[in-house]
């Protein structure tokens, strides 16, 4: 029986997703299956993985379609208990994911959970955060005193990041997520091209009674690759596009707390107040 399916996304990514599947099998000892989503890749990237990685289940798209419609089709293939959404860019560490599978294992209540991520020199990564507002999303292209502190709190900056808790969202570099849970709240939202599909997940995940958890047990390097995507760029226009979207799809702005307040009520207070 498959306990977890591994789904990646791959686009142009040779050396990356080389290193991404050559470090799973030492960070999950469970049965497991790995399906790798090509979008569209033009140079070596589908080659590489038939040959190296035969073992793969490898969908080829003949262009690039997306964030979260590429992603579904591996989630619509996968057969596991647990499903784990997977940067190509990532690399796992020993035991990583097989901390996050126990924690599913022993907390029905968690509907998803994500690892620590540390960036290429080891840095943390700030991966785990509260829901975004426009003041805080403004905080990074206007900066000023008032954006940047709100953007802090949003990251959860000033959080030691050392214990097993509750989150409102951990992004989707490396997201495992209960498939139960999955069913109940629907596959990632193809609306958004590029962007907020991992807030907008974990954010349905509370709606309908599951709790999002951040475990810094289970680490994973995120050596991200930066595709360009500034504000003037196409793939900047959809990010913007995906949260404008966003905050329209849950209607609100500046105050998470509308959203809070819509959790059935085992959730309301759940975020970043219970360590597990």
């Amino acid at each position: 029986m498959i306990k977890v399916s591994v789904v990646i996304l791959t686009w142009n990514s040779v050396p990356e997703v080389e290193h991404c599947l050559t470090s799973l099998p030492n960070g999950l000892s469970f049965p497991h299956e790995v399906i790798v989503i090509d979008n569209g890749s033009q140079d070596e990237t589908v080659s590489m993985i038939s040959h190296q990685f035969p073992q793969v289940q490898l969908v080829k798209n003949a262009r690039n379609c997306g964030v979260a419609p590429a992603r579904n089709q591996g989630l619509r293939l996968a057969c596991g208990e647990y499903v784990l959404i997977l940067d190509d860019d990532t690399i796992i560490h020993p035991t990583a994911l097989d901390h996050l599978v126990r924690l599913l294992d022993i907390r029905p209540d968690v509907g998803l959970c994500g690892p620590q991520l540390l960036d290429a020199d080891g840095h943390l990564c700030l991966s785990c955060r509260l829901f975004p507002t426009l003041l805080d999303k403004l905080g990074r292209r206007f900066p000023s005193a008032l954006t940047r502190q709100a953007a802090r709190e949003a990251e959860l900056a000033d959080w030691a990041h050392d214990t097993t808790r509750a989150v409102d969202y951990v992004i989707g570099a490396c997201q495992m997520i209960r498939r139960t849970a999955l069913t109940e709240v629907g596959l990632l939202d193809e609306n958004i091209f590029y962007g907020p599909e991992d807030i907008d997940l974990c954010l349905r995940m509370y709606q309908a009674g599951w709790r999002v958890v951040y475990h810094p047990q289970a680490r994973v390097t995120h050596a991200e690759r930066r595709v360009a995507r500034s504000a003037l760029s196409r793939l900047g226009w959809k990010h913007v596009g995906g949260l404008i979207y966003y905050f329209w799809k849950h209607k609100y702005l500046f105050s998470r707390q509308t959203v809070y307040a819509r959790f059935p009520k085992s959730c309301r207070s759940c975020h970043m107040s219970e360590a597990l």
